[in-house]
């Protein structure tokens, strides 16, 4: 018996992804288990998930698991790539500039950065420095090699080296026991995992340098922030560094100056937008449509004020919730006023203006509703955001059984209206119950199955992200992807049985008797402004003709058609559409430049041909010449662009 124990003790099971199944000795690491089917390690292998969790190829296997390998084109991988990524950046940091101070250095989306305590900002001379240090660590191919050490020693230890920082950051933690990482060179306080040797890395780059808090708040020491990114090829490298130019050409910070579409001013305040006349013109589409839409899908367009009594913000739960995100109140004869952060409470108000039966619901409220938030001035971001902005708003008030179906139709209605605006790719989230949030399990659950259900019933694949609900019910999540494959929060849908609850919202059942409505938070856009910022991108300034602040140009070759060009330019405004007559005494070649930089979609070219058959020279932006076209042809033409809502151009 000892001796059947003991071969039991002496191996592990594993199981590997396609299904196969083997023993192996005990301690066996992660890295030789994972070369045992073929014989070596598949290509490419930087870590390996254990039951799920990624561990170190290094890492011994002490129980039987399920095992995978790990490589860049994961989550997981990346994820290892650049966190491993980030710690070379610290030790060619550490090597060049000796006194900076180590304090944390994640991986992010598409890169890393690391933050250091130094006495000042790092200079693009210093990057280059630090690029070159960089390359001769990722050539000397060091391994990774962890360690524990007990909370006491890794105190003592980073406390002799003068890294202040980690000793702060080991007193938080709870273990008592803390890993460090050694890569002949560097020794950092992490969890790992890392990729076997530092010559795992191939391509990296330092992207820029910034300032950056300690822990996030403008209270503690500023620190340096260098920020970077690294791929397995220098093909992939550069393909990223290509799409990051063509990012910063189509910002909406640099556009919406170009373009004459939007403005912010610090003496009006950081995070407040002030739309000029051509964005201005553009939100108004956006907000026509919208309204338009609402009242075609059954909602009933309301008006809420920007302040109310704070006792109604403390009703619903945000004075408990939500107050590092509203401004300060105001006080009015002695009480206490808020300026709204959210509009959901008087929606709610609204809905308690009368006596509701079952017969009544669902109730459907919207408004283009402008909230006020207090962000961080080192958050702040162009449109993206913001201190005050409007929400595409909407509250539905139904009865229970009623979620399905209303989730189901919001989806449509999300889908519809992303579609027209140009965005086809999504990926959808359910956000479950957080660890800080008010309602029986029960309740939960049932809201979150009827979410679910909502979107089985329409076929939309989702993923859960567990814990990210909001405080008051569970939510779904719908990231829009952009032309360059960057993902946007903006669509959310959540259910709401908290502030019926705390309102006292009822509802007359069949039975004669009261009950209480569900409540359904639903934004279609997100906010306009984020939203416009977004499409700015999106489009790079060039918007689809229906949107566009100028639809077409009438452009005069001569001071002998400027008549004609200004009738013709009337003639299109009378009947609905915004076309301008450039009559200036310039060349038509600088004319075109012009309307091209300024992405008008037509530039109507006018000389004395076309004068004599009532046409024009038809220009599409960045299309070339598509010929002439009498006034009422092009009339159609715009008639349907504009009316179909799209961009399509004329055909060759």
């Amino acid at each position: 018996m000892s001796v059947v124990s003991e071969k039991c003790t002496a191996s592990i099971a594993l199981v590997y992804p396609d299904g196969h199944h083997t023993t192996a000795p005990k301690g066996i690491s992660a890295g030789e288990a994972l070369a045992l089917p073929t014989g070596k390690l598949p290509q490419g292998v930087i870590a390996a998930l254990v039951n799920g969790a990624a561990v170190d190829l290094a890492a011994p296997l002490e129980s039987d698991a399920e095992i995978r390998p790990v490589t860049f084109d994961m989550p997981e991988g990346k994820e290892v790539y650049r966190h491993s990524s980030a710690h070379i950046m610290a030790q060619a940091v550490k090597d060049l500039f000796p006194t900076a101070q180590l304090t944390i250095g994640p991986p992010i989306e598409e890169g890393f950065y690391y933050d250091f305590a130094y006495e000042r900002p790092f200079t693009p001379e210093d990057l280059a420095k630090i690029e070159s240090r960089i390359q001769e660590i990722l050539n000397a191919d060091r391994p990774f090699r962890r360690r524990e050490m007990s909370r006491g020693e890794a105190i003592h230890f980073f406390k002799d080296r003068g890294e202040h920082y980690k000793c702060e950051l080991i007193q938080g933690f709870s273990d008592e026991t803390v890993s460090v990482y050694d890569q002949g060179g560097l020794v950092d306080l992490c969890r790992g995992p890392h990729v076997p040797s530092t010559g795992c890395i191939h391509a990296i780059k330092l992207l820029t340098s910034a300032g950056a808090y300690w822990r996030g708040d403008e209270r503690n020491p500023m620190l340096q922030r260098i920020y970077g990114t690294s791929f397995p090829t220098q093909k992939e490298l550069d393909a990223y560094l290509q799409k990051l130019e063509e990012i910063k050409k189509r910002d909406h910070r640099k556009l919406g100056k170009e373009l004459e579409l939007i403005s912010v001013n610090d003496e009006i305040g950081p995070g407040l937008i002030l739309w000029l006349p051509k964005g201005a013109t553009v939100r108004l589409q956006i907000e026509n449509f919208w309204r338009e839409q609402h009242q075609k899908h059954g909602y009933e367009l309301v008006y809420s004020p920007h302040v109310a009594r704070l006792d109604l913000w403390k009703t619903s739960g945000h004075t408990e919730y939500y107050r590092e995100n509203m401004f300060a109140p105001m006080q009015v004869e002695a009480t206490d006023y808020q300026l709204k952060p959210m509009n959901c409470p008087f929606h709610i108000m609204i809905y308690k203006s009368q006596l509701r039966s079952y017969r009544d619901l669902p109730q459907r409220y919207a408004e283009l509703g402008t909230v006020y938030r207090y962000e961080r001035s080192g958050v702040l971001h162009g449109l993206m955001r913001v201190r005050g902005f409007t929400q595409d708003d909407a509250h539905l008030f139904c009865r229970p059984e009623q979620i399905e179906s209303e989730v189901a139709d919001v989806l449509d209605f999300v889908f519809f209206v992303l579609k027209t605006f140009g965005f086809h790719e999504y990926q959808v989230y359910v956000s479950t119950r957080p660890e800080k949030a008010v309602g029986s399990e029960t309740a939960w659950a049932q809201a979150t199955g009827g979410l679910e259900a909502a979107l089985k019933s329409r076929g939309i694949a989702y993923s859960i992200d567990p814990g990210e609900g909001v405080f008051y019910g569970p939510k779904i999540d719908i990231k829009i992807k952009d032309v360059l494959g960057r993902s946007w929060q903006c669509s959310t849908v959540q259910v709401d049985f908290n502030n019926p609850e705390r309102f006292g919202l009822e509802f007359t059942g069949e039975d004669g008797h009261a009950h209480r409505p569900i409540m359904i938070h639903r934004a279609l856009m997100g906010s306009i402004e984020r939203f416009f910022g977004i499409l700015i991108e999106h489009y790079a300034g060039a918007f689809p003709t229906w949107l566009a602040p100028v639809q077409a140009v009438v452009i005069a070759i001569t001071d002998k058609q400027a008549d004609y060009a200004q009738q013709v330019a009337q003639r299109f405004n009378e009947a609905g559409y915004r076309v301008e007559a450039d009559i200036r005494s310039e060349k038509m070649g600088l004319k075109i430049r012009e309307a091209e930089k300024a992405k008008v979609p037509y530039m109507l070219v006018a000389g004395d041909r076309e004068v004599q058959e009532n046409a024009v020279s038809v220009r599409r932006r960045g299309g070339g010449n598509a010929g002439t076209m009498t006034i009422e042809a092009f009339l159609e033409h715009l008639k349907h662009d504009v009316t179909e809502r799209t961009g399509v151009p004329l055909a060759q």
